[in-house]
């Protein structure tokens, strides 16, 4: 669907303007995820290249970036990826409240623009990741970038940056399967996680 489309817009984009190499197909991986739930009783988990913490190459740590259809599994996979590979994990959503909460001078203007209910310009959530990427535990652990980037935008600044992933997962679900996820979730208002009524 349009929306898988633009997901892979971002992830080349991120790609050539990121990684920039000869090596660029070795680098990136498109993977056709299936959803545990319709796996059977295994989850299928997704797998980074290689199966080793890349970590321990020339001191690299892992800078992963996760793009996916809402619904598409992002959020377990994650939980997958950072318990193997002792990455921070950093959505914008949750990086955004920690500036508000923080009282910082890119929190107090993110703070405008939500508390109307307008969406936060490109150019303060930019702000707020590379702020986030900056700090010491991404330095030494790595990272884990989910919901960022959601547009060309946002992903040539990262380039711009100096920001680069040395790892992209795409998770393609078929649009089918994404509304029936979709129409069933919910979220535990106790808990906050997100469950689905049928599976």
């Amino acid at each position: 669907g349009m929306l898988n489309k633009v997901l892979v817009t971002i992830v080349v984009v991120l790609a050539v303007a990121a990684v920039g190499d000869a090596a660029l197909p070795q680098r990136m991986e498109k993977t056709q995820c299936v959803p545990s739930w319709r796996a059977g009783s295994q989850s299928r988990v997704l797998k980074l290249r290689g199966g080793a913490p890349p970590v321990h190459a020339a001191g690299v740590v892992p800078r992963i970036i996760i793009a996916g259809a809402p619904a598409s599994g992002k959020g377990t996979q994650c939980e997958f990826i950072v318990q193997k590979f002792g990455v921070v994990h950093i959505s914008t959503g949750d990086a955004l409240r920690d500036q508000v909460k923080a009282g910082t001078e890119l929190g107090k203007k993110a703070k405008g623009f939500m508390d109307s209910g307008a969406l936060v310009p490109d150019d303060l959530i930019i702000g707020i990741v590379k702020d986030r990427l900056a700090a010491q535990d991404c330095q030494s652990k790595g990272w884990l970038l989910d919901g960022f980037p959601r547009t060309g935008a946002q992903a040539q600044a990262l380039a711009q940056a100096g920001i680069k992933a040395n790892k992209f997962i795409l998770l393609n679900v078929p649009d089918k399967i994404l509304v029936e996820r979709c129409v069933g979730r919910r979220t535990d208002p106790v808990t906050g996680k997100i469950y689905h009524l049928k599976f």
